[in-house]
């Protein structure tokens, strides 16, 4: 079965929006944990608008699954914050400064030396890699040489045209899964997953072992209850 990692950037965007502490976004982490989820993510950025960084020290203490850190490498203080920490995972995202969210991935290709050194300063701390890539072959291909453990498809344009027509909107994801398993490489997937294209999109890639799931998740649990929203997208992953 494909595992959730629940991001909870968007439980720290509101605690911020007062200041104080509520929602508390460490207990948010442990009840997604028990109500189920069998993962927490996060991804800092530098402005800290979300996830501050004594979060990630924080959630670090009582994370008992999967502990999973989202950024961009080519800051020295994300770098730096993944070390310290040691998540089971850390998933290298190409941003830029000030960035809304995540809009594309890594050209593995153009910056293949780049990513060499990255990815063996965080596998030589015993942190397990992922970077973040477009549904492309050829960029699978090239992220297989450069040392990570997994890739991570990211979603946006599935999601964007599931509804118009699914079937195109995934034939490059199951090319790229297909691809990136001929090179022994695990796959992630995230961005715009929600329980209308989760379910279609689990029982059509192969080899899927996680997807990471923030903004919706937490949308729809304003009206569900989170507890119930996690159990409503861990049905769509039991295939």
């Amino acid at each position: 079965m494909t595992r959730l990692s629940v991001n909870i950037n968007k439980i720290a965007t509101l605690r911020n929006s007062r200041g104080g502490n509520n929602p508390d976004l460490v207990q948010v982490a442990k009840d997604c944990e028990r109500f189920g989820a069998q993962g927490i993510t996060v991804h800092p950025r530098p402005d800290e608008r979300h996830i501050r960084y004594q979060d990630v020290f924080d959630l670090k203490k009582i994370v008992t699954t999967e502990f999973n850190i989202e950024g961009n490498c080519q800051e020295q203080k994300f770098i730096d914050l993944v070390l310290a920490n040691k998540p089971e995972q850390v998933t290298l995202v190409p941003d830029v400064l000030g960035q809304l969210t995540s809009n594309h991935g890594w050209d593995t290709i153009k910056n293949q030396g780049y990513l060499k050194e990255m990815i063996a300063i965080f596998k030589q701390a015993g942190i397990r890699v992922s970077i973040f890539v477009d549904p492309v072959t050829e960029m699978v291909e090239g992220a297989a040489t450069t040392g990570t453990d997994r890739i991570e498809l990211y979603t946006e344009a599935y999601g964007h045209h599931y509804h118009q027509n699914k079937e195109a909107a995934i034939a490059p994801y199951i090319s790229a899964a297909k691809k990136a398993h001929e090179c022994g490489l695990g796959i992630n997937a995230g961005h715009d997953l929600d329980l209308h294209n989760l379910k279609y999109f689990a029982q059509n890639i192969p080899h899927l072992d996680e997807v990471s799931i923030g903004h919706a998740l937490i949308s729809d649990a304003l009206y569900y209850g989170l507890e119930n929203t996690i159990q409503l997208y861990l049905r769509q992953l039991v295939l």
